[in-house]
């Protein structure tokens, strides 16, 4: 049988009953959509972080579209953030027609390089977007200072930190407004698309719910922005809600797999993930590094075990995004980084004997190079 990199078979089957109780919650409630269990999980997931607010939406894509215009972030503006992410992010600021501008990451944690930020700074910058990547969050004391000084706003894309910590906060809870996606990966995932937004801002909020529902407050009339459709789906919501009460359990299942790994590969030359001092991390992939990863990956083939590149290709390299300028070499950590980073399985329900045969595998290949 092979060995996939994420697998949620298992974890569905010890969650059966309550999974398909959520469904049969929903379908039996008589709303099917914007009813009692988008309004209960919002409610539950912004008590979880303390935020004031949080609005349920169809993917993490729209959650950080959303949040970009909620704040008056549009044509004209630009935006600070990575080029080592998911292209989801830079695609939700290019949708509010602004102008993305990366700086590169961290050699060591891969995530933004927070010194770098002060130096690309414009008249036209108006956000900035750090990304909380693999699992652990962005110091954002350095980001909050400079937004202060230059009238910005802070959006953190929480996409791949549910229940992530620095300093004992939670990622999510220190910007302007953060977005999540609740893809079926996630360390919360639904069992289809999804996405929120947090945020305190009372005004933020309002107008979050008008742009997810076409710009309505009242139906069928539209006022100030015009929106579009960005509803978070009922039955997704209700699963999510079940799922949120194991959320603490499910960060403790990534982090054992996590410790496991590093008991078993952590005197080869593979390069394992790094903790920042005062980061929780919660693995929401578990990325290595190796300057031999096409050899490693397309060997480990040969032992059923498939793996995946998160991401072979950095943003600014794209050609969706060449007319944004950056040329080959402009941003060399992410650019060495594409070349040679991996992810080994990662999940909570991953079974012991199940990580031992990949572990055993990776040091064989190893031992082969």
């Amino acid at each position: 049988m092979t060995t996939l990199v994420w697998d949620y078979r298992q974890e569905y089957e010890n969650e059966r009953a309550d999974i398909l109780d959520a469904v049969e919650t929903v379908f039996s409630s008589g709303q099917l959509v914007l009813g009692g269990s988008v309004r209960g999980f919002e409610q539950e997931f912004a008590g979880y972080h303390g935020v004031g607010h949080c609005v349920g939406v169809d993917n993490g894509t729209n959650a950080i579209k959303l949040a970009l215009q909620a704040l008056g972030v549009g044509p004209g503006d630009e935006v600070v953030t990575v080029s080592n992410t998911a292209a989801p992010t830079v695609v939700a600021i290019d949708a509010v027609g602004a102008t993305p501008v990366f700086v590169d990451v961290d050699p060591d944690s891969y995530l933004m390089d927070t010194d770098q930020v002060a130096s690309v700074l414009t008249p036209r910058t108006r956000c900035l977007l750090p990304v909380h990547l693999y699992g652990q969050c962005v110091d954002l004391a350095p980001l909050q200072r400079l937004a202060a000084e230059h009238d910005l706003v802070l959006v953190e894309d929480c996409a791949q930190a549910h229940g992530a910590r620095r300093d004992g906060r939670l990622a999510g809870t220190t910007g302007d407004a953060s977005a999540f996606s609740f893809y079926p990966t996630k360390v919360l995932g639904a069992y289809g698309d999804g996405g929120a937004v947090l945020t305190s801002g009372d005004d933020t909020h309002r107008a979050l719910r008008r742009l997810r529902y076409y710009g309505m407050e009242e139906r069928y009339y539209v006022v100030g922005t015009p929106g579009h459709n960005a509803r978070l789906d009922e039955v997704q919501a209700e699963i999510l809600r079940r799922k949120l009460r194991r959320l603490d359990s499910y960060v403790q299942g990534r982090q054992a797999v996590a410790r496991r790994y590093e008991e078993g590969l952590g005197d080869t030359d593979l390069v394992l993930p790094y903790t920042v001092p005062g980061n929780e991390h919660v693995y929401y992939v578990y990325t290595v590094r190796h300057p031999r990863r096409d050899d490693i990956i397309k060997a480990l083939k040969t032992y059923d075990i498939e793996l995946n590149i998160s991401y072979p290709w950095p943003v600014h390299t794209m050609s969706g995004f060449a007319h944004l300028g950056y040329a080959k070499g402009s941003l060399p950590v992410t650019e060495e980084l594409a070349g040679q980073i991996f992810s080994l399985p990662m999940y909570p329900a991953l079974a012991p004997d199940v990580q031992d045969k990949v572990i055993s595998a990776v040091r064989d290949v190893l031992d082969s190079l």
